[in-house]
């Protein structure tokens, strides 16, 4: 069913973003950041491809839709919009926008795949549509100030933090590839409201703790679980790194894990020293999942690791409260 200018006025800010369709691959993307911002999809060589129209009211739907069927006749005369778009870009003033996707799509590589779509997501719902069509150089502390106060009226203090800190890279990256003269978000420092920091629920006390691997070492479930929680305090890393370990990473005969870059929240390859309990468990356990790919796999199937919730599952089994221990406290 076509959109109404009635319809889109009325639309309001979701949790997640959501597609407001339109007619001929035109539609309306809104953002929990409260942006409006036009898309068209197509098809080029067989490819699906996404252009942007702009940002509504600026744009309204009659001019949306006069500039995807401009689009649509480029694309019957075998003229890739989005290739067209880049050639221009690439001759004209420097956007925030496009030298932010330059950032990103350099240093994509040496993140997580999770890491990447979170940073991705961030600086299309937060960033472009306020400050995206702007040349960087012309960026002032101001502007970006304004785009913080916007996620922080959201009492999203946190998300305004990390885009404030993403803002600096890529001003950064824009001085000393010469496109930028200084990174203004460096003047903000102090003037975004506090964060709230809540630690993971982690037991540290050395007697308490002690107690705590005892209760462990009497857990009565599944091998796999078992071992998982008995591995975690000898091992320190991520709970998501452990869930997901492969049996290629691991060397039992010089006790060392290695987890590969790619599995890393900071990208960077991480060697963990074995000790001689840990390597006890993974043997005992290397007898009923080696053959697979994971180390913990789902009890759904070895092409999947074990989920989260089993870890804290098997924690809460063994009497331990949310508030007293979680995945991540074994990190404390």
């Amino acid at each position: 069913m076509p959109l109404t200018d009635a319809a889109i006025r009325k639309a309001k800010p979701p949790a997640k973003r959501v597609k407001m369709s339109d007619e001929r691959g035109l539609y309306l993307l809104l953002t929990p950041a409260g942006g409006k911002l036009w898309r068209f999809k197509y098809r080029f060589a067989g490819k699906e491809k996404l252009i942007s129209l702009g940002t509504y009211p600026e744009v309204s739907l009659a001019d949306a839709r006069e500039k995807r069927d401009a689009a649509r006749k480029k694309v019957s005369a075998e003229i890739d919009p989005s290739a067209e778009r880049r050639a221009a870009r690439s001759a004209t003033v420097e956007t925030f926008e496009a030298i932010a996707r330059e950032w990103f799509e350099k240093f994509k590589p040496q993140w997580t795949a999770g890491h990447a779509r979170t940073v991705l997501s961030r600086m299309e719902d937060n960033l472009f549509p306020f400050v995206g069509a702007k040349p960087i150089r012309d960026l002032a502390p101001p502007d970006v100030l304004a785009v913080l106060r916007r996620i922080e009226a959201r009492g999203a203090n946190e998300t305004a933090r990390r885009v404030r800190q993403i803002c600096g890279q890529v001003f950064r990256y824009a001085v000393v590839t010469g496109r930028a003269d200084r990174d203004p978000s460096a003047d903000l420092k102090g003037a975004l409201a506090p964060v709230e920091v809540r630690n993971h629920a982690a037991i540290t006390d050395p007697k308490r703790f002690g107690g705590l691997l005892r209760v462990l070492d009497g857990y009565e479930g599944t091998l796999i679980v078992q071992s998982a929680l008995r591995l975690a305090p000898l091992v320190f890393v991520r709970p998501g790194e452990l869930r997901q370990a492969h049996w290629s990473e691991i060397d039992l005969d010089a006790a060392e894990w290695t987890i590969p870059g790619w599995r890393m929240k900071m990208g960077q390859t991480l060697t963990v020293p074995l000790a001689r309990q840990a390597v006890a468990i993974l043997r005992k356990l290397h007898p009923v999942t080696g053959d697979g790919k994971y180390v913990f796999p789902s009890g759904r199937g070895g092409a999947r690791p074990m989920s989260n919730n089993a870890v804290l599952a098997g924690l809460r089994r063994c009497g331990i409260g949310k508030d007293e221990m979680s995945g991540h406290g074994f990190r404390a």
